[in-house]
């Protein structure tokens, strides 16, 4: 039997591995040739090899320059700066740094699709004000929940490169907190991460569930 549902005047998920089952590879070098084969007929010439150094050690710079514990970065900044460097005849690198963004999430993504039990989830909590807040890049990350029909039913959606905070700092629950018009305690988080969607937002006072608790707990 089913177990009553919880008094919570909000519900906050997860999005990757607690609505969305994903796999992707960054490292494979297969994912950096796609890339850069991509890129040559945008106007940017840069070898596989040095496309995969080049973004992880943007990356990590952008991220250590913001000298915050859980940082975070926009990858289609850090895109449109290979691009900026690397470009053979004048290119639009705000535009482009947005497609190559998406174009390498396309060549490193290996499985996306919707968790059915969190989807029944979203069923059972239908009369909740719903959010998501995800450790993601919206330019891609959005794009995915709209293609799998999630996206539009939460009454908000926050990314990490929204806020340029990662859970679990607690900027970026508190954020989604303020947005939602909520007090701590009358939200629930659901997620499958021990530390980003357990510990941290009891730590602020929200009710937390493990997504496979949920599961069980109400009947789906």
């Amino acid at each position: 039997m089913p177990c009553r549902k919880p008094r919570v005047a909000g519900v906050l998920f997860d999005c990757y591995g607690t609505l969305i089952d994903v796999l992707t590879d960054e490292r494979d070098i297969t994912t950096y040739r796609c890339l850069s084969r991509w890129l040559l007929y945008q106007g940017v010439w840069i070898a596989p090899e040095r496309l995969r150094a080049c973004y992880a050690g943007r990356v990590r710079e952008a991220a250590e320059q913001t000298g915050k514990r859980y940082p975070e970065v926009r990858v289609e900044e850090v895109f449109a700066g290979i691009c900026a460097d690397y470009s053979v005849w004048k290119v639009d690198t705000e535009r482009l740094g947005v497609e190559t963004a998406r174009a390498f999430r396309a060549a490193s993504l290996r499985r996306l699709d919707v968790i059915e039990k969190s989807r029944r989830l979203l069923d059972y909590f239908d009369t909740e004000k719903k959010g998501v807040v995800s450790n993601g890049q919206r330019v891609f990350s959005e794009p995915e929940m709209r293609v799998l029909n999630l996206y539009d039913r939460f009454d908000l959606v926050v990314f990490s490169s929204d806020t340029r905070h990662q859970k679990p700092d607690p900027r970026i629950y508190t954020a989604t907190l303020g947005r939602m018009g909520l007090a701590a305690p009358d939200v629930l988080f659901i997620g499958d991460n021990p530390e980003n969607d357990i510990t941290a937002p009891r730590r602020l006072g929200m009710q937390a569930l493990h997504v496979e608790e949920a599961w069980r707990r109400y009947g789906t």
